[in-house]
């Protein structure tokens, strides 16, 4: 079978959900045997997130490979349990990067360069790239898949009528005549609720379509975001005006939870839809079990177990990975993960009690820069002298390390690199291959690396579920990281000492990936960052037997 593909795009108003839906289709796909991928492109002329602010695009996601990418694309693995890579973010900026390089080599023997067919050539050609077995593309390290892949999905970021969108809407037009019935459009759109007329209205989703028809592209599919149910005839409508059939008209209701969304999809036959349009039998509605099992578990889950988030951006999107993380855990936990933003740019000794109160257990989360560092230290003492569950990750690991050094080792001028360049305690420090490093985007410690856990330690019972018989040499993990700065192994045996010990270390670099203090009920930091490896059906260890621990 030809590799099949389908492009999802977005009308009326951003944030519709267009990353769910793909991740969605993807997951109603693999339960039906195919092999899948999702990709995302993202119309920004930025090289990629890894600069941007959590305020203006959320967090940054990181593959395995060591690419810094759009948070949809941890939606994808989660749902998916995929392995996204560098080829799966693609944004304008290194479209025009990789066209720019090669008019400056000559590739293009002195032709001028335009939107098309140039531009819109490289979109094409890296949207078609992940199907092409075996092939290695013009960038260092990105290599096509290794297996056929049945369907490719990708998802256009933005909205239609943007236009930076415009290159990437022409491409698919082309695209789509090109491949035939090799590719499908899925186009989501919104149906605002008006209260005071007390109606529906469809005329922003007709706008929507008849801008993108003007461009070429008619949809195959529609998927109506919705707050309010719409009944037949209001998808009848949508469907006649916008040139769609009824049975490829359905809507995304809100949903108690996203992960509700692939069996609302189901239901609605989003995945028997696709397959008539490509010309594949669509066959019996898969079962998805493990899905539907975890869903029963989200259901029954009535304990609420409340886990305080300190970080410095009040934003939703900023931590999540690390809420998807938290409430994963709390499922199947059988607990109600209730998560509570606490802005460390607000605590100071005198209301740490105050902010802290009624938390079962505290993530001290990560982050760059001075802002709010001074909270995270004065929360993480806290936890620590009052033997809360605490769990730092990455530059909250390092307030955590900060923090034993002024408190328990006696250096109160203690501090990071980061943060105070003539520390004469530096117990964080920059690592060593960073320091003649100029350029700021793409240059961190980033992707899957190796880590051996001490046997006997909690981090590594949380990995094993405390397996007596394992061996010293089994003892080896892998997770993705994003950091310039790291422990400063001088003081190591200071704080091993003094109680807070050093029981994970990557054997390459002898960086220490974990610190905890084992007499606390649960007190650790990664250096790692946990979050960015935890799926819907495989939730990540660390934050299992945190939640765990939070929920005693």
């Amino acid at each position: 079978m030809n590799t099949k593909y389908i492009f999802v795009t977005g009308g009326v108003v951003s944030s519709l959900g267009k990353g769910i839906i793909s991740a969605s289709i993807g997951k109603l796909l693999q339960a039906r045997g195919f092999k899948v991928t999702i990709q995302k492109f993202d119309p920004y002329i930025n090289i990629d997130p890894g600069t941007l602010n959590p305020y203006e695009h959320g967090e940054c996601y990181v593959t395995e490979d060591g690419f810094e990418t759009d948070l949809d694309l941890g939606h994808y693995e989660r749902f998916t349990g995929i392995h996204t890579t560098r080829n799966n973010s693609i944004t304008t900026g290194r479209i025009y990067k990789t066209v720019i390089d090669r008019e400056r080599q000559g590739d293009y023997l002195g032709k001028t360069i335009q939107v098309v067919p140039h531009i819109t050539d490289e979109i094409k050609r890296r949207m078609l790239r992940l199907s092409e077995k075996g092939k290695v593309n013009s960038e260092k390290f990105a290599t096509a898949s290794d297996e056929q892949l049945d369907f490719v999905i990708t998802e256009v970021g933005g909205t239609i009528g943007d236009i930076e969108s415009a290159p990437f809407m022409e491409a698919i037009r082309q695209l789509r005549w090109q491949l035939g019935r090799d590719a499908v459009c899925v186009h989501l759109t919104y149906v605002p609720y008006l209260k005071a007329a007390d109606e529906l209205k469809t005329k922003p989703t007709q706008h929507s379509v008849k801008e993108l028809q003007g461009m070429g592209i008619q949809p195959d599919i529609l998927v109506l975001r919705t707050e309010r149910h719409l009944d037949d005839a209001m998808r009848m409508k949508v469907a006649s005006f916008c040139n769609v059939d009824l049975e490829c008209v359905v809507q995304s209701e809100d949903m108690p939870s996203i992960y509700e969304v692939p069996v609302s999809m189901q239901k609605q036959g989003l995945d028997a839809a696709i397959m008539r349009k490509i010309g594949i039998p669509v066959g019996e509605t898969p079962a998805m079990k493990p899905w539907h099992d975890f869903l029963d578990k989200q259901r029954n889950a009535k304990r609420e177990v409340h886990i305080g988030l300190v970080g410095k951006y009040d934003l939703q999107d900023a931590y999540k990975s690390i809420r998807e993380s938290l409430n994963l855990a709390g499922i199947y936990n059988d607990v109600k993960a209730q998560l509570h933003f606490i802005n460390s740019e607000d605590i100071s000794r005198d209301n740490v009690a105050e902010k802290l109160d009624g938390m079962a257990g505290i993530i001290i989360c990560p982050g760059f820069g001075q802002r709010g560092i001074e909270g995270k230290i004065i929360a993480a003492e806290f936890t620590r002298t009052n033997d809360i569950p605490t769990f730092g990750i990455c530059l909250g690991m390092q307030m955590m390390v900060i923090e034993f050094a002024r408190n328990v080792l006696g250096y109160d001028d203690a501090n990071s690199r980061e943060m105070d360049e003539q520390t004469p305690h530096n117990v964080i420090d920059i690592m060593e291959e960073q320091k003649s490093i100029t350029q700021m985007g793409g240059t961190m410690r980033l992707g899957a690396y190796e880590c051996e856990l001490q046997k006997g330690s909690r981090a590594a019972d949380a990995y094993f579920n405390s397996q007596l018989s394992i061996t010293n040499s089994q003892l080896s993990i892998s997770e993705r990281h994003r950091h310039r700065y790291e422990f400063n192994n001088a003081y190591k045996e200071e704080y091993e000492a003094k109680g807070m010990k050093c029981v994970g270390i990557n054997p390459a670099a002898d960086l220490v990936e974990i610190v905890e203090i084992p007499e606390k009920r649960w007190y650790i930091g990664t250096q790692f960052h946990p979050e960015y490896s935890s799926t819907v059906l495989h939730p990540h260890p660390l934050f299992m037997s945190f939640v765990k621990e939070c929920a005693l």
